[in-house]
């Protein structure tokens, strides 16, 4: 029996990092990207929790040095949209009676992880994959992801207050649906915390997604992907799909009453 009624308060904004000389996080922050600067990441597809390698691959560079290789990608064919497709389908029934204060919960998860544990590792991606500097990415793949997965809870909290007013006789009572079929984010290179927001956002309100990462932005999105799954996102809710955004959305986008951008 759960006959609790919760809501979340208004946080706080994380804190921003001053990474000066010296100093605790700037050392931390230094080892990370030493070791992302010593490794190059095999980034597979990941459809309905499962680690997917197509063969068909590409490759990760330091947008400051394109002869530094970051990383190798697997591309999604036809076939890899269609079970994205049908994965976020398949999750849908289940994700969306889940109740809202538990799918909160993975999101308040997702951001207490990346305040403390992973905060070097999504920070040390961006500035690398994505050419930022240090307070640009402080700024961007730490407070305003985390910041993202907060606020968002708290405004669900008052979206789902909003109710009815009822006369004596009678009460009203106003339930949220989420859209319908799964939800197409396709998201830009230039800010982690867009990526994360475009797919959190929705399926925190009871939505999947099939998620087109950008090619410039899969090394801080493919670890924003893997703390989702630490933090107990379901498989099937978001599913991560590197490719063409060509031949993705022709595919996406034929599919009939299944699709929202």
């Amino acid at each position: 029996m759960n006959n609790a009624i919760y809501n979340f308060r208004e946080p706080k904004n994380e804190p921003v990092y001053s990474y000066k000389p010296g100093s605790e996080e700037r050392r931390l922050l230094e080892e990370e990207l030493k070791r992302q600067n010593s490794v190059q990441v095999d980034i597979p597809l990941i459809i309905g929790g499962r680690e997917i390698r197509t063969g068909k691959t590409g490759k990760v560079v330091n947008p400051s040095d394109h002869r530094q290789i970051l990383g190798t990608y697997h591309m999604a064919t036809g076939k890899e949209v269609i079970m994205a497709i049908e994965a976020a389908n398949k999750a849908k029934e289940d994700w969306m009676t889940l109740a809202w204060m538990e799918r909160a919960a993975i999101m308040a998860r997702a951001a207490e992880l990346i305040s403390k544990k992973h905060r070097y590792l999504l920070n040390a991606a961006t500035m690398l994959g994505q050419g930022k500097n240090v307070i640009q990415a402080e700024i961007d793949s730490a407070c305003e992801v985390i910041d993202y997965l907060r606020f968002n809870n708290f405004f669900a909290s008052l979206i789902y207050m909003d109710q009815p007013i009822s006369d004596n006789g009678t009460i009203n009572r106003l339930e949220y649906r989420p859209l319908e079929g799964f939800v197409y984010t396709v998201t830009p290179f230039n800010f982690t915390a867009i990526a994360s927001n475009l797919n959190t956002s929705v399926a925190l309100m009871g939505n999947t997604t099939v998620w087109k990462p950008a090619t410039t932005s899969l090394l801080s999105n493919y670890y924003f992907m893997k703390i989702l799954e630490e933090a107990g996102m379901p498989a099937g809710v978001i599913n991560f799909v590197p490719g063409s955004g060509a031949l993705i959305s022709s595919i996406v986008l034929k599919q009939d009453r299944k699709s929202v951008v």
